[in-house]
């Protein structure tokens, strides 16, 4: 017994060590914790001094998450300046379509395509003093100046556009405003919003600590069992 616990201490910590993530089990069920970190990497590697969170390291193990009978809940902690548009959208889809219990936590930043990230849980909290920085889509290196690079930029504008306004209570004309500002960010067109604004415009949905986020996901997973004790129970009876 003494030896399966020391193999498993020692499988949750190389855990936290390769993926950022842990699996957190009390007495009122267990919750993954999945860090996204840094920037969002997508489908060419990043050098080694980026801090990166793999999309294909993070999309087989949300379904891992979502099919175990062994894990309850899912939190999300998100300190990330962006990064890859597709593998971004890859992911928020991916939590958006869980039926499992999912609360996000911005702590730091949220920014670009980690608001996306953020909103596609079914709970988004902020922390006071974490930000979310608003832009228009953009792409560094050669670009082919043609009509058609354009068209395509804003096609993929409009996908991120109405995934955010459709996973939280901005609107669609608030959150344009924010990305198309111009006299916010000295280097670039958007805004930077902070903790208490994010909500007070429907971005998120609450400021919160990691206590709140734990306390919410322990509130849904109780709920989510209940009927299945109330099954249980009639069953016997």
């Amino acid at each position: 017994m003494e030896e399966e616990k020391k193999n498993q201490l020692e499988e949750e910590r190389e855990q936290v060590r390769e993926f950022g993530s842990a699996l957190l089990t009390g007495k009122d069920g267990s919750i993954y914790t999945l860090t996204i970190i840094g920037q969002v990497e997508g489908h060419q590697l990043l050098p080694e001094t980026v801090k990166t969170t793999k999309y294909e390291h993070v999309l087989p193990l949300l379904a891992t998450i979502e099919e175990s009978d062994d894990i309850d809940g899912l939190l999300i902690l998100l300190n990330t300046v962006g990064g890859d548009i597709e593998a971004g959208l890859a992911i928020a889809e991916m939590i958006a379509g869980m039926k499992k219990p999912t609360v996000s936590l911005v702590l730091g930043g949220g920014h670009s395509i980690g608001i996306p990230l953020a909103v596609s849980a079914k709970r988004c909290m902020i922390a006071p003093t974490a930000s979310m920085t608003i832009h228009p889509v953009r792409m560094t290196g050669v670009v082919v100046g043609a009509p058609q690079t354009y068209q395509y930029f804003n096609r993929i504008q409009e996908q991120i556009v109405d995934f955010v306004t459709a996973n939280s209570r901005i609107s669609r004309e608030k959150f344009l405003k924010y990305m198309m500002a111009t006299g916010e960010i000295a280097t670039d067109v958007g805004s930077v919003v902070y903790g208490r604004e994010a909500v007070q415009v429907g971005l998120v949905d609450q400021l919160g600590s990691v206590g709140d986020a734990l306390a919410y996901l322990h509130q849904e997973i109780s709920k989510a069992k209940a009927p299945a004790e109330e099954t249980g129970a009639k069953q016997q009876d």
